[in-house]
């Protein structure tokens, strides 16, 4: 799942993305309103994070343009402000959470699963395509009982298929889900990873369908 982060405390922000990709996520980091608010708008993300404190656009201001181009992505705020009247702004802003400055890197982590858990399929705590079964607390693949050994683009491309059921992805939104902002998003390797996870799904419930000129669509099969 792709991250967007925005913070413009370099340490802080450092510590936060290695926590975030060190965790399992994609993160991309951003470090003011106006670049925040361009990658939200053209963007796909799970989640946002957010500090309120942003050069040109400050987080209130971010959070109110998503919420008005109707994007329900969660949002989690970061402030050093602990006062309630700042906290309740930003919930009735949209914000989904709101987390206080000092925090733990721990806690972070928490709050991210948390969100990301009740943003999908209303909650549930897995995601399953026949015998495929993706558990969003572990952030693991199983087959029966077997987990999956997946790369991370590997895993990056099975969550985006998996977390769209009967929805056909082409290879540029894989891509945009695979490849952060500061990497070159590269469609045609979109392929390469298609054709690896199919070797290991091969014969076990479930397949990945190729809808030419369209995308690919995650289906369960009979074997």
């Amino acid at each position: 799942m792709r991250i967007l982060l925005v913070e413009d405390h370099p340490p802080l922000a450092a510590s936060v993305a290695q926590a975030l990709r060190g965790a399992g996520w994609s993160v991309d980091l951003l470090t003011d309103g106006v670049a925040a608010d361009l990658a939200l708008a053209s963007e796909d993300y799970a989640l946002a994070i957010l500090d309120v404190g942003l050069p040109r656009l400050d987080g209130f201001q971010v959070l109110a343009r998503l919420r008005d181009r109707g994007k329900t992505l969660p949002v989690l705020m970061l402030t050093a402000r602990g006062e309630v009247a700042d906290r309740v702004h930003g919930l009735n802003l949209g914000a989904d959470d709101y987390l206080a400055k000092p925090f733990e890197l721990a806690e972070l982590e928490a709050r991210v699963k948390a969100l990301l858990r009740r943003s999908v399929q209303g909650g549930e705590q897995q995601q399953r395509c026949g015998a495929l079964v993706y558990d969003l607390g572990t952030r693991r693949f199983s087959l029966g009982d077997e987990v999956l050994a997946l790369t991370s683009r590997e895993q990056a491309v099975l969550q985006a298929l998996i977390a769209r059921p009967g929805r056909v992805m082409s290879k540029e939104q894989l891509a945009a889900q695979v490849f952060g902002l500061d990497e070159e998003a590269s469609p045609d390797a979109i392929e390469i990873y298609v054709h690896r996870l199919r070797k290991k799904l091969e014969g076990r419930g479930v397949r990945i369908v190729t809808f030419r000129g369209l995308g690919y669509l995650l289906e369960a099969s009979d074997g």
